[in-house]
């Protein structure tokens, strides 16, 4: 009987834990900067691009080549393919599409392992109080502090929390706030945003 009730009153300590802990938690908004992952997946390939093609159950026919300057990659069977101004599930269903003519029910994967092109998309752009203003390739994975620091970092009349990002959506631009001197000086991370391809940080200067 002391054990039946021993049992149960750690079960409902353990359920009265789990709801205080749940009930502490706060949900946290998402960023306002999309993930690099949905960037480099609506990312148009580019002249110079890396590409992999992977064919599944069919290593030989997969090629890890660059894109021509006609746009075309050559693919075993299918012979060229327009990878250029596409993105990489477009080019995937293109090849897919086609090799179905050789190989039963094919499943495609395109994979960018290097992105090379000079396009403007495929750049990010640091101007402003920075000790280098530059123009340099998108990279998966670079942040806003990446950015910058490949500028050289701020200068001494940067006004770092005014800094902004800017990034075209549609017919427009976004704009968003970025508080670059808490990322440097106090190590919150909270605004160094995930950037993508093409967009541009401007860093301001102070005023006297």
């Amino acid at each position: 009987m002391l054990r039946s009730i021993a049992g149960l009153t750690a079960v409902c300590l353990s359920l009265l834990l789990t709801a205080c802990a749940s009930s502490g938690r706060t949900g946290a908004a998402p960023p306002p900067v999309q993930a690099t992952a949905t960037a480099v997946d609506s990312y148009k390939i580019g002249v110079d691009d890396i590409v992999q093609v992977s064919v599944w159950r069919n290593p030989e026919l997969g090629i890890t080549v660059p894109v021509r300057p006609d746009g075309m990659i050559s693919v075993p069977l299918v012979g060229d393919v327009a990878a250029g101004g596409h993105t990489p599930a477009e080019v995937a269903k293109d090849i897919q599409l086609k090799l179905a003519s050789f190989v039963r029910d094919p499943q495609v994967a395109v994979i960018l392992t290097d992105l090379r092109s000079h396009e403007y998309l495929s750049r990010v752009r640091v101007t402003g109080a920075v000790r280098q203003p530059i123009s340099i390739p998108y990279r998966p994975g670079m942040t806003v502090l990446d950015a910058v620091l490949a500028a050289g970092g701020v200068t001494e009349f940067a006004a770092g929390d005014r800094s902004e990002l800017y990034r075209k959506s549609g017919e427009g631009t976004e704009t968003y706030a970025v508080r670059l001197d808490k990322i440097l000086n106090r190590g919150d991370l909270s605004t160094n945003f995930p950037v993508s391809p093409g967009d541009v940080i401007t860093i301001p200067e102070r005023t006297f």
